[in-house]
């Protein structure tokens, strides 16, 4: 399965991308460059970055992802998806070396990040010996969730923690002899691609959260899937020729090319052509979504909600092509850091999850966390059920 990304030069099938229809505008926030100046002083804070390696991490411009996903987001809560983008991707790089082959030793790190999101007071904080994954993932979850609804903070919650524990399952695909199938592939993709959390921060950003009524409710359910569908086509085309050199398996145009028995640049296609299909069900959806608001007496306000949100997929989808064919993460800068047994700077920060301390960090009381849901809008909190 391994290749370097000089076996693939000079036809690279991940220029296939621009096959990919997405028929929403890509527009950036204004508040880029803050988020830039804002993220890349946090990671070092946090213990993230060296300052050796933040030139080298700045080249990916992860802000601009939330720039896109987030066109309309005031700067504080701009600044705050940066972070959280940030450590999403640390984080993701920390499995392309041995711990992404090392179940056990994932497990012992996600036990210790899902309980820094404890519901139940006191609540867990992370001492000096939890690692800074640990205490930087902490510090972002109860920054985004201070005074937030309920329902929105168990939603957020329970999307995240899917999100960490689809991992396991991805370093069990790493050890196992054949892939999977494409539609067990997605089952697992569809959490660790990370897009739930994301559209939970398009309701934070428009300071409104959806009553699980309706979030749950058809065609909304169909819309998101269809969104992080969309979302990982995209990310397993362009990522392709790095996930090759770092010898990755989860990636729907490898499980394509072993379930069809095709070349890449076929499988390439059809992955492409997957994602096609669902922009037009998406198109198709949202068509027809007002009228069925309507008819089901929602108010006016209700149906303005639904559409920031309708609009905010729209933006993950559109946003997440326009930055991904722009970064150096997954051109030949990119491919290269990764190549021929090399790692990210940052790729060794979970290597304390292997020790079994991790498990057992004592609990401890803290108080409430500064900040508010919304922060740059009047707060509106939950509407009222359909």
């Amino acid at each position: 399965m391994t290749a370097s990304g000089r076996d693939l030069a000079p036809h690279d099938p991940t220029r296939r991308a621009a096959a990919v229809r997405i028929p929403f505008p890509a527009r950036l926030s204004p508040h880029a460059e803050r988020a830039r100046r804002h993220s890349l002083l946090w990671v070092q804070e946090m213990g993230l970055l060296t300052d050796a390696a933040t030139g080298e991490y700045d080249t990916l411009r992860l802000e601009r992802l939330m720039a896109y996903f987030y066109p309309d987001a005031g700067g504080r809560d701009l600044e705050l998806a940066a972070d959280f983008n940030a450590w999403f991707f640390i984080f993701d790089d920390q499995f392309d070396g041995r711990l992404g082959k090392r179940p056990e030793a994932v497990e012992a790190l996600v036990e210790s990040l899902v309980r820094t999101m404890s519901a139940d007071a006191p609540r867990w904080a992370p001492g000096p010996a939890d690692p800074p994954l640990v205490r930087a993932f902490h510090d972002i979850w109860h920054r985004a969730t201070a005074d937030a609804p309920d329902d929105w903070r168990r939603r957020f919650r329970r999307h995240w923690s899917a999100y960490l524990t689809s991992h396991q399952e991805e370093a069990r695909n790493r050890t196992g002899d054949r892939l999977t199938s494409l539609e067990q592939y997605l089952a697992t993709r569809r959490n660790s691609i990370g897009v739930q959390p994301c559209l939970d921060f398009t309701e934070r950003c428009g300071a409104y959260s959806l009553p699980n009524s309706l979030h749950d409710s058809a065609p909304l359910r169909e819309m998101r899937e269809i969104t992080g569908d969309v979302v990982i086509f995209v990310n397993d085309i362009v990522s392709l020729v790095k996930e090759m050199a770092v010898g990755d398996v989860n990636n729907s145009v490898l499980v394509t090319r072993e379930e069809k028995g095709c070349g890449l640049d076929e499988s390439v296609a059809y992955v492409a052509g997957l994602a096609n299909a669902r922009t037009a069900r998406f198109g198709q959806l949202a068509a027809a979504l007002p009228a069925s608001l309507a008819a089901r007496g929602m108010s006016a306000e209700a149906r303005r909600y639904v559409d920031h949100y309708v609009e905010g997929m729209g933006h993950l989808m559109a946003g997440n092509l326009a930055w991904s064919l722009a970064t150096s993460r997954y051109d030949q800068r990119g491919i290269t850091a990764v190549s021929d047994g090399r790692q990210r700077p940052w790729a060794s920060l979970a290597a304390a999850s292997a020790d079994p301390d991790v498990r057992q960090s004592p609990q401890r009381a803290v108080g409430p966390t500064a900040g508010r849901f919304g922060a740059d809008k009047s707060p509106r909190g939950q509407l009222a059920g359909s």
